[in-house]
């Protein structure tokens, strides 16, 4: 091959087009549902509990528009009422509950054993990119199957969960998104502390990298830079080292005060799907940790090595191997990661406020806001700006926020 070989002796290279990522197969990622690798790694996770879900549920997740189950009975909500009404409101929407009695129970039974507040996630993600809607101000907390519904529904991470598992894998026809087991996981609630999150990178089960989740500088990790290091690492080589189907992939951990304790939060792809942080999945890529010098398993074509006959032969022998460490990243006080957010995490998933109210007031609502909507552009309503010398209480007006 001439025009190969030319390239070569110019020392030429074609620029990446992509990352060189090995391709990646659809058991990799069902490796790294949670309901996988849950049960294996228990002692070190959080208390958490596994609901299956049904068609029916599904369904609801990926129907259009938010509506909720009612949280009082129908029956007693409509006993005395006898008004009419023409409007939009003559045919209430029914309960989605009713569609899946038996998972509504049960996240409610669940709710209750966790002691009244959980965190909820599918498969591989929580809906941390809706927490704008939730009720309790920016938060994944949730007291009633309502919140967690309110969520889910919510989010463009878990609508990733359900239509899109699979993209960027190997073809494989033995596998189809069909055929994966969606899981609803409840967590018990609990308030992390965001500086004691970090994320790990394995590759060929060796672990190359550590850096923080959250992307803000505390300076008081600094001094406890290698202690953090050498935990993660002691918690990798003794639970997930061996015992992970995947030679590659990245898992979150969580190290509570005094940071000598991992808890297991979740088992990442090694994809590009999956945020490398403070890294670049370039670097990791490229980067290749030295293979040991001693332990090295035999093979039936290795030479048989000689036993000593001489000081000549035994001069390195005390030789000794200096150990690899996985690099760690924190942020820097004056890292621009630390003071580079003009808006808030997550704000590509938000709606405007006035959409998501009239969402959440029903189809009635919903009719009123694109009548208003239709007037604004007809020129017949005013738009109302934000400014602070403007009446917030005009009912004449619209805000439209940004």
């Amino acid at each position: 091959m001439p025009a190969r070989e030319a390239s070569v002796a110019s020392g030429e290279t074609e620029p990446l087009t992509r990352l060189p990522f090995q391709p990646i197969s659809k058991s990799h990622i069902l490796h790294c549902s949670y309901d996988y690798w849950h049960s294996k790694y228990r002692s070190s996770t959080l208390k958490s509990r596994i609901i299956p879900l049904s068609p029916a549920f599904l369904s609801y997740l990926r129907e259009d528009g938010i509506v909720l189950p009612s949280e009082i009975p129908v029956a007693s909500a409509n006993q005395n009422d006898n008004t009419t009404s023409d409007g939009w409101d003559e045919d209430p929407e029914p309960d989605p509950s009713l569609r899946f009695p038996e998972i509504h129970q049960q996240i409610k039974d669940t709710i209750a054993e966790l002691g009244g507040l959980v965190a909820p996630k599918l498969n591989w993600s929580s809906p941390k990119d809706a927490t704008w809607i939730s009720m309790t101000k920016n938060s994944m907390e949730c007291a009633t199957p309502n919140d967690i519904y309110l969520l889910l529904k919510s989010s463009d991470f878990i609508t990733h969960d359900l239509e899109h598992a699979f993209d960027d894998c190997a073809a494989d026809d033995s596998l189809q998104p069909g055929d994966i087991r969606y899981v609803l996981v409840l967590r018990k609630w609990f308030k992390a502390n965001p500086s004691c999150e970090f994320r790990c990178f394995v590759k060929q089960r060796r672990l190359i990298a550590i850096c923080q989740r959250d992307l803000n500088h505390f300076d008081f990790l600094f001094p406890m830079k290698e202690h953090i290091r050498d935990t993660i690492e002691e918690y990798f080589n003794r639970t997930l080292k061996g015992t992970f189907p995947d030679d590659s992939f990245a898992f979150d951990a969580y190290l509570p005060d005094p940071y000598d304790k991992v808890r297991l939060m979740d088992i990442n792809p090694w994809a590009p799907r999956t945020d490398p942080l403070l890294f670049s999945w370039l670097e990791l890529l490229n980067l290749s940790p030295p293979m040991p010098l001693l332990g090295i398993a035999e093979s039936d074509s290795s030479p048989e090595i000689p036993l000593s006959s001489s000081d000549e032969d035994t001069q390195d022998e005390d030789i000794e191997e200096v150990q690899w460490k996985p690099e760690i990243r924190l942020v820097r006080k004056d890292d621009p990661e630390a003071y580079g957010f003009v808006s808030p995490q997550y704000s590509a998933h938000k709606l405007p406020k006035d959409v998501v109210d009239a969402s959440l007031g029903g189809e009635s609502a919903m009719r009123e806001f694109a009548d208003n909507w239709k007037k604004m552009m007809d020129g017949e309503m005013e738009i109302q700006g934000t400014s602070d010398e403007e009446d917030d209480n005009n009912d004449d007006k619209i805000v439209i926020e940004p």
